[in-house]
């Protein structure tokens, strides 16, 4: 009976694997015929682009949208190229710009902003509208050559603050000890552990990294509405735009109007009839009805997408995994027809080891005469910035966040947590004083600590040590800055860290002037997974996070995250962003 049973559920799960394998093909061949089918641009469309929907710098895999011939949303990069493209388009006439809120990071938002009013240059319109319009929309929208609010809905325009959020109160109450080391004044990514507010040190940086945010935004927004600084400054600091009424009253906007008084207006503009149908095309669909590749060239330029978490080992889809893009980068170094690289960094750091491991062969493929050019996102920080710092050049956004050079390390102590919450004890047995370190289940000895304070201290003089050699500054300068401070991408040429203002288009253009090509190809990595390592990757690891999300709630898996991360480093080195921030 026993061997009955064996065979029986062996067979059973061999039908299931094939049946799954037969049914992932199958639907793989209708979502290719699905996404081969072409979408028309029809005369006289309106281009419409949601603020409100993210445009990251990879495209996020969806396997069954393809399949589903849903939409997926465009990456940055194709959202810049799409709207260049429909600039030219005799038939996009214009852009319908749904402004009520906005996803993306501020330098994300700049570089969609430039995109916009090149397309407005070209003479074609831009209707901004929102229900609601918020501030880092409306920073979007006042490109627009219109901006409208409903007239019963609300209009943000009040300055930006920083929120950062503490947890001492809380592990105390847990006794849990957080054994925290770090080099570099201005690294504060161990502060809510460690404190209940901000440090002077880091109110100083971020207020000046804050201020320079707005005062970009600020002076944008001055430029292309013809407003003073001072007034916009003012409208902010006494709070009199409250009611979107006033905000048309002081020139912000351009009248209160209903969605379907909007559509009147560009019904108007494409000169058609009061009744008839607006052509409305996303840039999702409009992504499958033109080509923004570029020509076929055998000669490339590879675009690598570093966007998330840098952390030791494979990672997953949303990080950067120092095995993943060892292998690619060494591909790319051996690949003749690749003639340049530029990378796009949009990471917070991370591991110090996998940034030094993603460095390294960064560092190869210039020894091998390959052109580096880095383009910086919304982050590019820490562990970010070191697997930056080498290349040829670096390019930023004005309000790029970067800099924070910086290393800390966390050995939690969860001894009188387990014992006194918990009822659970530890004991050991081991063949030498410093066989079990670092652990988690025990307070930790002054020298235990003195050595993980020395590796943390060495690791920061390599980090300098790399960045004074790739940006060739004395390491004494580059010390001075250091420290752990956060600078914006303005300020980051200014002290060196950085070359131009530019974004993803301009440092593919510098990368190809370099490398002295005129004719190329564009190829972005990592490349796309297929449906099933996608679903072999993902899958699970989805499943689990969206349980535990319906179960706790955002706020607490937010929580249970990092506790589940400072318990899993026991220690581990890190070079990264000083914890997580909410601008508003």
């Amino acid at each position: 009976m026993k061997s009955f049973f064996k065979s029986f559920f062996a067979s059973l799960l061999a039908m299931i694997i094939f049946f799954g394998l037969i049914f992932l093909l199958f639907f793989g061949i209708a979502g290719a015929f699905l996404a081969s089918e072409k979408v028309s641009v029809e005369g006289k469309s309106v281009l419409v682009i949601d603020l409100s929907k993210g445009y990251n710098d990879r495209t996020m895999e969806d396997p069954i949208a393809e399949i589903t011939g849903d939409d997926l949303q465009p990456d940055l990069n194709t959202a810049i190229k799409l709207i260049e493209k429909a600039s030219k388009d005799s038939s996009i006439r214009g852009v319908y710009l749904l402004s009520k809120d906005n996803a993306n990071g501020f330098a994300s938002s700049s570089e969609l902003r430039n995109a916009l009013m090149a397309f407005k240059n070209t003479g074609k319109f831009i209707i901004g509208y929102g229900d609601y319009i918020s501030q880092k929309a409306y920073y979007v929208a006042s490109a627009a050559n219109k901006v409208y609010c409903h007239p019963k809905g609300m209009f943000e325009w009040q300055g930006m603050s920083v929120e950062y959020t503490f947890f001492k109160n809380l592990i105390d109450k847990l006794e849990i000890k957080p054994q925290i080391f770090y080099a570099g004044k201005f690294k504060s990514a161990t502060e809510p552990f460690r404190t209940t507010s901000m440090s002077d040190a880091n109110k100083e940086q971020t207020s000046v990294w804050l201020n320079d945010i707005y005062d970009e935004m600020i002076d944008d927004v001055a430029s292309s509405r013809n407003k003073s600084i001072d007034s916009l400054k003012s409208y902010a600091n006494r709070f009199t735009l409250d009611k979107p009424e006033k905000a048309v009253a002081a020139g912000l906007l351009d009248g209160l109007k209903y969605d379907d008084q909007v559509r009147d207006e560009i019904r108007q503009r494409l000169k058609i009839g009061k009744t008839d149908k607006i052509n409305f095309i996303s840039l999702a669909k409009y992504s499958k009805a033109v080509n923004v590749a570029g020509a076929y060239s055998k000669d490339k330029i590879a675009l690598v997408l570093a966007e998330g978490e840098i952390v030791y080992g494979k990672g997953s889809p949303d990080q950067i995994g120092s095995d993943e893009y060892l292998a690619l980068l060494r591909k790319l170094r051996l690949d003749k027809s690749v003639k340049a690289i530029v990378l796009r960094v949009n990471s917070p750091g991370g591991s110090s080891l996998a940034s030094e491991i993603i460095w390294r062969e960064l560092e190869l493929i210039r020894k091998e005469g390959k052109k580096i050019v880095v383009s910086m996102g919304d982050v590019a920080a820490s562990g970010g910035y070191y697997i930056a710092c080498n290349a040829d050049k670096i390019m930023v956004q004005p309000n790029t966040i970067t800099g924070s050079i910086g290393v800390f390390s966390i050995v939690p102590d969860f001894s009188s947590f387990m014992n006194n919450k918990l009822g659970i004890s530890f004991d050991r047995v081991k063949t030498g004083e410093y066989a079990d370190m670092p652990s988690v289940t025990r307070p930790m000895t002054e020298n235990e600590k003195k050595f993980i304070q020395g590796q943390v201290d060495q690791i920061y003089l390599d980090f300098k040590t790399r960045v004074a050699e790739g940006r060739k500054k004395d390491i004494n300068y580059i010390d001075s800055i250091a420290q752990g401070r956060v600078w914006t991408g303005k300020r980051a040429i200014q002290l060196g860290l950085a070359d131009k203002i530019g974004g993803l288009e301009e440092a593919i253009a510098e990368a190809a002037k370099m490398a002295g090509m005129k004719e190329f190809k564009v190829r972005k990595y990592p490349e796309p997974k297929s449906i099933l390592e996608y679903f072999m990757d993902k899958g699970s690891s989805d499943l689990t996070s969206t349980t535990l999300q319906k179960e706790l709630g955002m706020e607490d898996y937010q929580l249970f995250k990092r506790i589940k991360a400072m318990k899993e480093e026991k220690g581990e080195i890190k070079s990264q962003l000083p914890f997580e921030f909410i601008i508003k």
